[in-house]
């Protein structure tokens, strides 16, 4: 095995670097190979970043043609051509021993160009999978609407219209050839899926010819730890004597499935309860009186805080390849329900919470009652050790540092 002392250079290329789930992610990785005596570069396609080894990938005027472009002709990933090329002078600059791939969508790069360069510089590749964008030919996530035709080839998509939208064009069987071809001539990849669900979906598509290890997403949790701040609870004038239910979202749209089942709960709960919902609100006149809303906290102590003052955090999300805030909340000593889709479920056991049928609202309540019945502190304990044991950050991201080494090893 390549030895820790000997120096690793690693590029890590993602939609955004120190921003939202894989943008901390990335970060999270390149802090522990610095600390190693590793070194880190992150390039990057959209907003902005304070990470200093890093690069950003096209302009703004390049991300908006191809965003346009994108949404016109139905084909996403086959602009952004100059940043491409300037990517790729970049990464022959730097010259690194392991590039590691995140999410490649997202307006910024031309994967024609890219993948060209990566198959013929034979440089190793690892390839963590946050969502199943990389084997379909267009949408992220399939359950809800039941359709795996990537399985064998994509057409006729029933999500046209959904991330990443085209207004016109159903160009998915165009898009899963030139996938397929871009991304299986890579000679030396590894994959990894963020969950064992993703892992078995992966199995089953036409990147299941690379070798494949899930490695779970992590948790801080020397942040995401019980903390009852009075001056949260003042600030947001939350009723610390009634049952508190916490739902987190980065937005709470009113066509989307959590914000209809949010509404469901918020009529059968009984009068001691209220809920705290955290996150931007398309419509926050619609709200009823026992929703408690907050449209934005700012930064991971904050929202540790909230996670703290709850009873109960309930995860209304049907898609998830990981699930980053179940984890969160209960790192925080906070027992969490979800619904038995994807790969929520293998976040928590039965010593932490309970899992409820997809969308039925009802079965949520009744695990609701359930907790209010055992009470929060009967949970907290066991919730704790799941996230240190399964979610742990060192841990979790030096398995992946892990894989680098092997690939290297075997290269040499």
């Amino acid at each position: 095995m390549v030895r820790r002392d000997l120096e690793m250079k690693v590029l890590m290329i993602n939609s955004v670097s120190g921003y939202g789930s894989t943008g901390s992610i990335c970060e999270d990785i390149a802090t522990v190979l610095e600390k190693q005596g590793h070194k880190c570069y992150i390039a990057y396609g959209q907003l902005f970043t304070s990470y200093p080894k890093s690069f950003k990938i096209g302009t703004k005027l390049e991300n908006h043609i191809h965003n346009i472009g994108s949404r016109i002709l139905g084909t996403q990933g086959y602009f952004s051509r100059n940043g491409t090329k300037n990517l790729i002078s970049y990464i022959e600059n730097v010259k690194p021993d392991i590039i590691h791939l995140h999410n490649l969508h997202g307006n910024y790069l031309n994967l024609k160009v890219l993948f060209e360069y990566l198959i013929s510089s034979q440089i190793p590749i690892v390839w963590t999978l946050h969502d199943c964008w990389a084997f379909t030919g267009k949408c992220s996530h399939f359950t809800d609407v039941q359709c795996f035709k990537w399985k064998t080839h994509c057409y006729e998509c029933p999500q046209v219209k959904a991330y990443p939208p085209s207004l016109f064009f159903d160009k998915s069987r165009e898009m899963y050839d030139d996938k397929k071809k871009w991304f299986t001539d890579i000679s030396k990849m590894t994959i990894i899926p963020v969950s064992k669900w993703l892992e078995s979906e992966v199995k089953q598509s036409f990147l299941k010819k690379y070798p494949i290890k899930s490695i779970y997403n992590w948790v801080d949790h020397s942040i995401f730890k019980e903390n009852i701040d009075q001056e949260f609870i003042t600030k947001y004038k939350i009723n610390v004597d009634k049952f508190n239910i916490i739902l987190v979202s980065a937005g709470w749209n009113i066509t989307d499935v959590k914000w209809i089942d949010a509404l469901k709960l918020s009529t059968i709960i009984q009068d001691s309860m209220q809920i705290l919902m955290i996150g931007n609100v398309s419509s926050p006149e619609l709200l009823p009186k026992n929703i408690t809303h907050i449209s934005y906290l700012d930064g991971k102590e904050e929202l540790a805080k909230a996670y703290s003052i709850a009873d109960v955090y309930v995860h209304l999300s049907t898609e998830d390849t990981f699930g980053k805030v179940i984890a969160e909340a209960i790192s925080c000593g906070t027992p969490a329900i979800v619904y038995n889709s994807t790969a929520c479920p293998e976040i928590i056991d039965e010593s932490c919470g309970y899992v409820a049928e997809k969308r039925n609202v009802v079965q949520i309540f009744d695990s609701i009652l359930r907790i209010k019945e055992k009470k929060r502190t009967s949970f907290s304990e066991h919730c704790r050790k799941r996230v240190i044991e399964k979610f742990d950050l060192d841990t979790n991201v030096n398995s992946t540092i892990n894989i680098y080494e092997k690939m290297l090893e075997n290269v040499s």
